[in-house]
This record gives structure tokens, C-alpha cells and sequence, in this order.
């Protein structure tokens, strides 16, 4: 009687089940389970962000008034130009990935580290922007005024062009003093005095005939013959001294508390999904970083392979492709 003799290396291969599934290895397999549920993540995000701003579209912020800074040029408007630059330098990072890849099919060593040296800079070029953006969003341009209720007021010249509370704040001697755990009765720390008060903002109000207050309501434009398709709501004279006065506090800037731009909830999704995708891009131009050492060392060359190159290369595209939607949703829409 015969007998079946069989030896562990009947499959050589740890990762069986057909051998490579759909043609990818073990490792590329499980780059796409992550990138499948990351994707998932940034889907809630944007779900969220989009439910958010439909319930509250009258007072939403309007993203060409808000996004306006371009660097070394102060005080000129540039409504998403800056923003569309850090785009397109993102996807061309994904370009240069590409390059990456292809070189490391090929075995052209001198390539993949030349391409991969153009995708970090482009991403760290990326994620300083970001950084400069955040900055310019959190210390504001303009300031304004938060009422009793919440509500913003932004304030206007006769033209309805946005004036800065400093343009037109009286300059009034009172002593203002910072809450510190040493003085406040709750001891909670209070947020940076701003530049102006309540009281000097209401003062240069009274004293500026020409001055008028911007609402957070949006209406159409088109329906009244102008050239922008929705802007703020601009009040009368008497009306704006009416709503001044219910004034409570003066915000400059925005964070997680106070946003002069309007609604608190635009600044906390934009905090939570640019700050959420820019760790991703960091966190990539970092592994890159490594993948660069090993490959100018010539780790892949004595392994005869650039699978890693093309496993940081899926995350690389995954990171890009999120960014257009955000910047889609978040900007654009």
C-alpha cells in the first residue's frame, strides 16, 4: 500500500490562498485595507461637513472672503489663489510619484531617488502652506463683533467693502484686564485681550457715519442685479446701531470657541479636516523620507525589488486624491 509523503514546503509561498490574490502581494493588500477604511473616515468627515453647512446655509461663511491671503501680498485680495497653488503642488507630487514607481520597475536607481526627492519637497512644501494658512486664519484680518445671541457682525464702508476694527475703534482710557487662574472667579483662563474693546469698537462706531454692519445672513446677488452671486446682508444706518448694541465681546481670528467669519462650526471642520489631512501628509512626507535613505543606501537594489516604493506610492495618491475632494467640498462648493 502506498503512502503520501507531504513536507511543509509544499507551498512556498507564506501568503497562499492562490498566491497573491488579484496579483498583489501580501503587503499591497493590506495598504488597500487601509486605505479602503481611511477613506471611509474622510467620507464621514465630509458627510458630516456637508450636513453641517446645509442646515446652516443662510449664515455660512463664504470661502472666496475668507481664503483671500496670498504670501508677500499684504493687503491685496486673492479670493482661493492660494489654495489652488497648494493643490496643484500636491497633485504634482503625485506626478513625481509616479515617476518614482516607474523608475523602481525599471531598476534605475538614480531616478527613484531624484523623483522621490521632488515628491518631499513638494509635500513639505504643502504641509508649510497649510501651516501659513492656519496661521492666517486663526490671527483673522478684519475682527469683529459677537453678540448676546452668537450672532457675527462684520463690519462695512458706505462701498460695503469689509473695515478692520482698528480703522475705525475710538481709543478710549480704560484699564483691561486679562482673566488669569490668579483672578477669575471660575479660574479658567480667558483667551488673548483683542486688540480692541467692545467699548471702543462701539465708541468708533457712533463717531463713523460711514460705517455699517455686515450680518451673517447670505442672500442671492443675481436676484438684484449684482455681479457676485450671494454676499452678506448689509443693515441700514439705524438698524446697525440697534444691533451694535447688543454686542457682548470682540473676536479677532477664529478657534475652537469664537470665529469672526460666522458660524463656529466652519472653523471647527476646518481645524478637524485640513488639520486631520495634513498629519496624513506629514505623516507621508516622513515615510517617504525613510523610503529616500534606504534607497540611496540601496536597500531595494540588493533586494531587487521597489515593492515599498510602490506601497508609499498608493498612500502618496490616496493622500492627493482626499485633498481634491476637501478641497471640493470645503472651498469650492
Amino acid at each position: 500500500m502506498g503512502s503520501t509523503v507531504t513536507t511543509a514546503n509544499t507551498v512556498g509561498n507564506t501568503w497562499g490562498g492562490g498566491n497573491e490574490p488579484l496579483g498583489a502581494s501580501y503587503g499591497k493588500l493590506m495598504m488597500w485595507f487601509f486605505i479602503v477604511s481611511d477613506a471611509l473616515t474622510f467620507s464621514g468627515f465630509l458627510a458630516a461637513y456637508g450636513f453641517s453647512r446645509f442646515k446652516f446655509i443662510e449664515t455660512w461663511p463664504i470661502a472666496d472672503e475668507v481664503f483671500t491671503h496670498f504670501p508677500f501680498l499684504h493687503g491685496v485680495s486673492a479670493p482661493l489663489y492660494y489654495v489652488a497653488l497648494m493643490t496643484f503642488i500636491l497633485i504634482f507630487s503625485s506626478v513625481t510619484m509616479v515617476l518614482t514607481v516607474d523608475a523602481g520597475h525599471k531598476m534605475q536607481q538614480g531616478k527613484v531617488a531624484f523623483y522621490m526627492f521632488l515628491t518631499i519637497i513638494g509635500g513639505l512644501i504643502f504641509v508649510g502652506s497649510q501651516a501659513w494658512e492656519w496661521k492666517n486664519f486663526i490671527t483673522g484680518e478684519y475682527g469683529a463683533v459677537e453678540t448676546k445671541g452668537g450672532s457675527i457682525l462684520q463690519f462695512v464702508n458706505s462701498k460695503g467693502e469689509r473695515v478692520k476694527l482698528a480703522d475705525f475703534a475710538a481709543s478710549l482710557p480704560a484699564e483691561r484686564i486679562e482673566d488669569t487662574k490668579s483672578n477669575s472667579i471660575w479660574f479658567d483662563d480667558s483667551s488673548d485681550l483683542p486688540s480692541v474693546s467692545l467699548a471702543e469698537v462701539q465708541a468708533g462706531f457712533a463717531a463713523n457715519e460711514d460705517i455699517l454692519i455686515r450680518t451673517e445672513l447670505i442672500h442671492q446677488g443675481k436676484a438684484e442685479g449684482l455681479n457676485k452671486p450671494k454676499h452678506k446682508t448689509i443693515l441700514s444706518r439705524e438698524e446697525s446701531e440697534k444691533m451694535l448694541a447688543k454686542g457682548a465681546l470682540v473676536v479677532e481670528g477664529a478657534n475652537l470657541k469664537r470665529n469672526e467669519y460666522g458660524s463656529k462650526l466652519f472653523a471647527d471642520f476646518f481645524f478637524f479636516i485640513t488639520g486631520f489631512h495634513g498629519f496624513h501628509v506629514f505623516s507621508g512626507v516622513i515615510i517617504n523620507i525613510i523610503i529616500f535613505i534606504n534607497i540611496l543606501i540601496g536597500t531595494y537594489e540588493k533586494r531587487r525589488t521597489y515593492e515599498m516604493v510602490e506601497k508609499v506610492g498608493l498612500y502618496w495618491h490616496f493622500v492627493d486624491l482626499v485633498w481634491v475632494f476637501v478641497f471640493t467640498f470645503f472651498y469650492l462648493v
